[in-house]
């Protein structure tokens, strides 16, 4: 059976196709919140049966949070290969800046092209199911799978997966396969499909710098009395120094310098820094000054403030001294760098900052590693070339500034290596009101998961 007729298959039903992902996209099943835990229990059902009646042998697993979805299919002596995706979506907030019910998809015209309008559309429903569709047009023309094919669809991966783990390593020996293919990225540039080939690892610091017991009044203690604030803000002006690189002792060890071909791969994309930052009002890069722009933002480990208080914020003006001052700071790291040392060098150099009366706390909020992929895999290029076949641009192998913590626990856990194609685009307001998915990027993507499932045909 040759490739074209999967691929007619997946061109004609992709009216049939939308409506499925429409019933799945119906469903609120939003992970943080408590009050729609039924409706994420439903929308695992409603995965299970589907996938069921596409001939897997599928199943619910409960874990201590929301439920996984596993799955298995195709010939029992393929080469085996790891779907994940995850079915559970953001909170809706705030409701009023919709255009329309989160939860009643629709399909309308956005700038000459269709799209798909719904919570999760994009992230990740609509992506999970083109993995889905795909399989079921090679069910239809062939009777079977080109491969051994497993797929695991989480429940908690916008709220933190606190299940993932502990579920990796209990069905370690069911879930690991060849390689991994992950579907929650998006394409590079329009037209442009991208195989994320690494991806920045998460560092969280909450700091409480504490000075007098309480607040003080200003005019009996300005002068004499040292100021929390004036503390924490030298500490985080000393973060960077004048080109940008972060002054954290031993926050460079490990970081290696990105391999001269896939430099070179990335300068032939074109990428302009100063038209990026345009879009959102601002005109020159700040990073290390010695740098390329996605090197920046793909191959470079940063350190930001995201969000700095203490005193009085509220209207009007009282003039105090506050007791405490705080500040959230975020590291994104890259392959090298253990985020459990770098915590600890952190709140080392924090502390010896400290003057006199003053004294600091910490709570961490996250340390997960960088991914890299070893692309000498043979998939990893045996997919470029079906993304590229598919799509108008040729396909890159590109970085992903963000961090996907799933495919960096592939490889600890389940010891192999993840392929991350998506397809969607930066104005698909994922986690924002009025979600949007492309209906080109459903259907095409539905075809590039096609074409690299023959790839590996055995």
């Amino acid at each position: 059976m040759s490739m074209d007729a999967v691929l007619s298959r997946i061109d004609s039903d992709l009216d049939a196709a939308t409506g499925r992902l429409f019933d799945l996209l119906r469903i609120p099943s939003i992970s943080t919140d408590p009050a729609y835990s039924a409706d994420v229990a439903r929308a695992a059902d409603w995965l299970a049966r589907e996938l069921s009646d596409l001939g897997f042998d599928a199943s619910v697993r409960p874990t201590d949070g929301h439920p996984m979805v596993v799955a298995h299919g195709g010939p029992e002596d393929g080469r085996h290969i790891l779907f994940y995706g995850h079915y559970d979506v953001q909170p809706v907030d705030p409701l009023e800046l919709w255009s329309r019910d989160p939860f009643d998809p629709a399909i309308e015209d956005k700038d000459g092209r269709k799209v798909i309008r719904a919570r999760g559309a994009s992230d990740d429903k609509g992506q999970l199911m083109t993995f889905v569709e795909a399989c079921r047009a090679w069910k239809a023309e062939t009777g079977t799978l080109p491969a051994r094919v497993t797929i695991f669809l989480e429940g908690e991966e916008e709220s933190g997966s606190p299940s993932l783990v502990p579920f990796l390593k209990a069905n370690a020996e069911e879930l690991k396969a060849e390689i991994a293919l992950i579907c929650d990225t998006g394409l590079y540039a329009e037209g442009v499909p991208g195989i994320v080939t690494q991806l920045r690892g998460l560092l969280g610091e909450e700091i409480t710098v504490t000075g007098p017991d309480k607040d003080l009044h200003s005019g009996l203690f300005g002068g004499i009395a040292m100021n929390p604030i004036r503390v924490l803000t030298r500490v985080l002006a000393n973060l960077h120094d004048a080109h940008g690189h972060v002054q954290v002792p031993g926050f460079y060890d490990g970081v290696a310098e990105l391999p001269p071909e896939l430099k070179e791969q990335w300068n032939n994309l074109g990428f302009d820094a100063e038209r990026f930052l345009g879009s959102v009002g601002l005109t020159h890069p700040a990073g290390e000054d010695d740098r390329t722009g996605l090197e920046m933002i793909w191959s470079r480990p940063t350190a930001e403030i995201n969000g700095i208080w203490g005193g009085y914020t509220g209207a009007g003006f009282k003039t105090v001294l506050p007791s405490q001052a705080h500040a959230k700071v975020s590291f994104r790291l890259v392959a090298g760098q253990d985020p459990h040392v770098l915590r600890e060098s952190f709140r080392d150099w924090v502390i010896q900052q400290m003057p006199l009366d003053c004294h600091v706390s910490f709570e961490g909020h996250g340390a997960s590693p960088a991914s890299r992929m070893d692309i000498s895999h043979p998939a990893f290029e045996m997919a470029r070339q079906a993304l590229s076949a598919e799509w108008p641009g040729e396909a890159a192998f590109i970085g992903g500034g963000g961090s996907i913590p799933v495919a960096g626990y592939f490889k600890t856990v389940l010891e192999m290596d993840a392929l991350l194609a998506g397809f969607g685009k930066d104005d698909d307001q994922i986690h924002s009101p009025n979600e949007k998915y492309d209906l080109d990027s459903f259907h095409r993507g539905t075809r590039s998961w096609a074409r690299i499932l023959g790839g590996f045909a055995s």
